[in-house]
């Protein structure tokens, strides 16, 4: 197996598992949100996921990490194996929460 398909299959490996966690992070902040308006605890409607920007930062720090420690996954094109690695990642938890949701209609 060529090295150049290792590092692209660690890129992806990486980023999947990035975006998967960040996915994790903004589910977690969206049924806090969600519980805190069936609790009537929301004071606006602009206010509908704080510390979004903040998620967002780490997600980049978290790359910029990833960049520092294991430079040959940002080199010759593995950068865009592990860009969408976390676009992937990021993705599942997002159809994840997406059947749930239509799951939870059609037994309505």
């Amino acid at each position: 197996m060529s090295l150049g398909i290792i590092y692209s299959l660690l890129g992806l490996g990486v980023g999947s598992g990035t975006g998967y966690a960040f996915g994790l992070l903004q589910a977690a902040a969206l049924r806090r949100n969600e519980q805190r308006q069936r609790e009537g605890k929301l004071n606006s409607g602009w206010v509908l996921m704080p510390g979004a920007g903040a998620r967002v930062a780490y997600l980049l720090v978290t790359l910029l990490i990833i960049q520092g420690i294991c430079p040959l996954l940002f080199r010759d094109g593995v950068q865009w194996w592990v860009s969408g690695g976390v676009v992937f990642g990021y993705g599942w938890t997002l159809g994840q929460s997406l059947r749930l949701k239509l799951a939870r209609r059609s037994l309505d």
